[in-house]
């Protein structure tokens, strides 16, 4: 699944080539795409023609475009291997292509939503008070938003009674954190994945909260983690953090750190991949 980073290079794109268009109009192509609403694929189509998009938003990894003259977002769910291609209308259509957005305006491009797997999808949502589409208002402001607040963090995640990978993919609690960038930042700290929370000291929960943005923003740099061709921004282009990762999907190899061999561990259906001499489990851990 995408993350924080990921969702932020593909926010990026739809703010420079979309941001601002008026909706000609929306072509469904396929259901399941638009299974999120309700109404179904005639509706959301109907809904969308003639407004404007307003600038792309995200929160964690969330992603919608709100319509600027409207109190509605269309939210993007990226599933697994959903993109949001910007393509010129000539192209050839992508062969999983699911919906069509066309612009009132002579730019020649055009917004495409493609989905391999179909897990992902667009859907139209009120806007709560503070913009966000209602059914995430839920979620958690993310480590890289200016509005984020640590000590309240910190509290939380010491009253959460939890082990700390958990609490860092729990995104009511902090958001945009995914299995990958919580291996990573747990590296960093030289931290286990079965720290109890309730042992975090406040400089402890500062030095990780440090080293999760210090991942993050260097996978931002080089446009997110790309494993396979279905990780594209809206050109689509891969990100190349993959070259750059310290901790997950290295089993056996040596540590960069200590040059011990790194191990990986079944963790809640995925997997969790740590040093054995740096990241010591607790005396608690199973």
């Amino acid at each position: 699944m995408p993350e924080l980073p990921e969702v932020e290079v593909v926010r990026r794109g739809l703010e420079r080539w979309v941001s601002g268009r008026l909706i000609d109009e929306v072509r469904v192509l396929h259901p399941r795409a638009v299974r999120r609403h309700v109404a179904g694929g005639e509706d959301f189509a109907a809904r969308l023609t003639g407004h404007r998009m307003g600038l792309a938003q995200r929160r964690g990894k969330y992603l919608w475009l709100p319509l600027a003259d409207s109190a509605q977002s269309v939210l993007a769910h990226l599933g697994m291997s959903g993109q949001l291609l910007v393509q010129p209308q000539e192209a050839p259509d992508e062969k999983h292509l699911r919906i069509r957005v066309r612009f009132a305006d002579a730019q020649g491009t055009e917004l495409r939503f493609v989905d391999q797997r179909t897990f992902g999808g667009l859907s139209l949502h009120d806007n709560t008070a503070d913009g966000l589409p209602d059914v995430i208002a839920h979620i958690a402001r993310d480590p890289l938003d200016d509005a984020f607040d640590d000590d309240a963090f910190h509290r939380a995640l010491r009253a959460r009674r939890t082990t700390i990978k958990r609490a860092l993919l729990d995104q009511s609690l902090i958001s945009g954190v995914g299995n990958i960038y919580a291996d990573e930042a747990l590296w960093r700290a030289r931290l286990h994945y079965e720290r109890p929370t309730g042992t975090f000291t406040r400089p402890r929960t500062a030095e990780l909260l440090g080293h999760v943005r210090d991942v993050m923003n260097a996978a931002l740099a080089v446009g997110g983690t790309s494993f396979d061709s279905l990780y594209v921004n809206v050109n689509g282009e891969s990100g190349y953090f993959e070259r750059s990762l310290d901790a997950y999907g290295r089993e056996d190899e040596p540590c960069r750190r200590c040059g011990t061999a790194m191990r990986r561990r079944p963790w809640m259906n995925r997997s969790s991949y740590f040093c054995p001499r740096c990241q010591r489990p607790p005396r608690t851990a199973s």
